[in-house]
């Protein structure tokens, strides 16, 4: 993995619905693995993988049709991906109910419950908007924010013992 300057994480949780197995399209150039833990680990040929909590539901999309994963759309339960760092091009997105968040490559988790997707960024910046658009924000490392379908999309700094609870959800 030395080969990649950064490499993106990001968690994704939605805890009012029932987990049910993961979708994954046929031309996603995806391998699959399971884990003795009950995760699932799906490693992809553009150097993005994906590890599943049990139970998670989630697509892979390949939006340009080129056989590479370029978005995931989540909906139950939590995910943690790894995407490296790329200069320009079109960022990596995760969709939930209520926002979308893009990356070219960094390490940052999303966690989506109820109505409200919380975002965290560990390294790197990410942008983060209302699945309905309008203005986004764009946070740095140790920056979060929660995006619930009104109200101000307020960056604050995250305390270690939040981050420390997301992460361990993925065993991290």
């Amino acid at each position: 993995m030395r080969r990649f300057a950064r490499v993106g994480y990001f968690a994704l949780a939605w805890s009012s619905l029932m987990g049910f197995a993961a979708a994954q399209p046929a031309n996603a150039a995806c391998t699959s693995s399971a884990s003795a833990a009950g995760t699932k680990t799906w490693r992809c040929d553009n150097g993005i993988t994906i590890v599943a909590e049990s139970g998670a539901r989630f697509e892979l999309k390949d939006a340009n049709r080129d056989g590479h994963i370029d978005s995931v759309e989540l909906s139950s339960k939590a995910l943690l991906v790894e995407v490296p760092r790329k200069p320009g091009g079109n960022p990596f997105k995760v969709l939930t109910p209520q926002a979308i968040a893009a990356v070219r490559g960094t390490r940052w988790a999303v966690d989506v419950a109820e109505a409200k997707t919380s975002v965290f960024v560990a390294d790197g910046r990410v942008g983060v908007t209302r699945r309905a658009r309008g203005r986004g924000v764009v946070l740095g490392p140790g920056e979060g924010v929660d995006v619930e379908v009104t109200g101000p999309l307020t960056v604050k700094q995250w305390g270690q013992p939040r981050i420390d609870a997301l992460m361990a959800r993925l065993g991290q």
